[in-house]
Parts: C-alpha cells; structure tokens; sequence
C-alpha cells in the first residue's frame, strides 16, 4: 500500500473508481505526513537553529552559546556528531561575560580536540568513555573560569552528539529539554538553585518559584571554590522530536506550552530560535537569552 493510499483509501478498480475520483490540494497535515513517511535520510540528518539576546532589561549579554555539528558518511559507519554548549555567566559586568566564554571555549574544545579530531584520523580516544570525556570537559571549564573570571561564574549545559545518542553535562540552571510531537517536554537538567531545592523539600510551589526573589541564586556553578560533580546522563535521541538547549532568560520566561507551540508551528529550527527568543522579548526580557534546537532526522 502506497502512502497515498494509506492517506485516501485502498486503490479501486474498473470505471467506478473512475467515477469516484475527486480532486483537491492536500491540507498541510496531509502534506506533513507524506513527507515524514516518504522520506528515510541518508546519512542522518541533523538540523540545528541558534538564537541569542541581550533581552529587554539588560544592558549586557553574559550568555555564551557553542552550535558544531558534522557528519562522516562512507557508507559504512555514518556518524553525526555535534557538540553544543549554553552558559549563562554571572559576578558581574566583566566576570559573568568572561566566565560564561571561558567555560564554552574549554569545554568545546576539549571535546573536539579529545574525541572529533582523532576520528577524522582514524585514531581512537585512548578508550575514555563519553562520559569521562564529558566530566573532563567540565574540569577544564572549571579550570579556565578560576583563571580568567577570578569570583565569577556561570551555567553550563554541554551536550555531546555521537550517532544516534547524546550525552548532557550540567552545573547550574540552564535547561536541556526533549519536546515530543504530542507536546511532551522532558527535562534532563535538573535545576541546581535554591528556589529549586524549596520546590523539591515542598516548602514552596512552582508557581511561587517563578517569582520568588531569590529564585537565580545557584547552590552550584562553574568558577565557584566548592568542590562538585557534574549531572552527567547519556540519552536515546527522541525521533521524532527535538533538543531544546536554554539559559533561563527563555525557560524563566515563556510558558512550556508556548514553547511547544513556536518549535511546532516553525519552518525549521533557525526559524523557531528565532522566535523563541521573540516571544521572551515581547513577554518584557528581564534577562539575556540563549537558545539552541536540534533535530536529529534519521
């Protein structure tokens, strides 16, 4: 059976399927599943959107955000592979800006350096798992936040694309999210505020988070003294669906539902990105805004 013929109806035969022939454009749902059914990528696919401001009320970006991706096809092994980083500085005019550059620019490239570059050669990582590449990548964004943004800060969500998994590293509030066709939207990252902890232990509700006054205090950061490990988790990518990575001046801001709505309803994930960030702008932009969505088309 065709697709169209799962779309209209089994094909008929002699003059009356003739006769019972009715013409007419296909609606956009229509036209949605042919092209999700009709067409298998080869290689896979990987379609990434960026979206970036300073927001409304500040003066300054302190986000940072890293988008990479490539694929290697022989037609044996068709890899796609993709680093992505969002980090939200903090401490200040210099500090939070610095901090949130130095941990992108160390993680990223620790992870090409480590994993990207030696499979471009033909050469192995030296057996370090994807996880410890990922913990190592935060240790050298610790590292380099201490030396250049002394009493800074900042989030840091990283996410390693390899075939058809991704690994997440976390510190902070920024947010790593699945978002499913049916309108699901799956948290990864758990939130390492204050706030949070007052929402876990039950003392408050997510609503009395949303505005409570201490709700952007961290308990965890990169560039702070204390010692910490990363969240660190490997995931099955969601197919169909998308990875949305965020600071908290989108999450904080525009409602789930509103998210899901824009990422469905837009043309490509550039687009959607791009209105994303529109809709925390136009909801007052307290804060400065990073977005990056990914889907992974196999």
């Amino acid at each position: 059976m065709t697709i169209f013929q799962k779309l209209f109806g089994k094909k008929k035969t002699g003059k009356s399927a003739a006769a019972d022939v009715q013409t007419a454009p296909l609606s956009d749902e229509q036209l949605k599943n042919v092209s999700l059914q009709s067409i298998s990528m080869s290689p896979p696919q990987i379609l990434v959107g960026t979206g970036q401001s300073v927001g409304q009320q500040r003066e300054h970006n302190e986000d940072t955000l890293f988008a990479f991706h490539a694929i290697l096809a022989d037609g044996v092994n068709d890899l796609p592979f993709g680093v992505f980083v969002v980090a939200d500085g903090m401490g200040g005019h210099q500090s939070g800006e610095i901090a949130s550059n130095a941990a992108v620019r160390a993680i990223s490239g620790h992870l090409l350096k480590s994993l990207y570059l030696p499979y471009l050669v033909n050469q192995d990582n030296g057996g370090v798992s994807l996880l410890e590449l990922m913990e190592e990548g935060v240790k050298s964004a610790q590292a380099a936040v201490t030396r250049k943004a002394p009493g800074g800060g900042t989030t840091l969500s990283a996410a390693l694309l390899y075939g058809d998994q991704i690994t997440i590293a976390h510190v902070g509030d920024s947010r790593v999210y699945f978002i499913y066709p049916d309108g699901r939207m799956q948290i990864l990252t758990q939130d390492h505020s204050l706030v949070h902890r007052l929402v876990e232990l039950g003392q408050i509700t997510e609503q009395e988070a949303m505005i409570h006054p201490q709700k952007n205090v961290l308990y965890r950061a990169v560039g702070q003294a204390e010692p910490y490990r990363p969240d660190i988790n490997t995931y099955q990518l969601p197919r169909p669906g998308f990875v949305l990575m965020c600071s908290d001046g989108l999450w904080g801001v525009v409602p789930e539902q509103e998210i899901f709505r824009i990422i469905k309803t837009a043309a490509n994930p550039s687009a959607a990105c791009h209105q994303l960030v529109q809709a925390a702008n136009n909801a007052g932009g307290p804060d400065n805004i990073s977005a990056i969505l990914i889907q992974y088309l196999p």
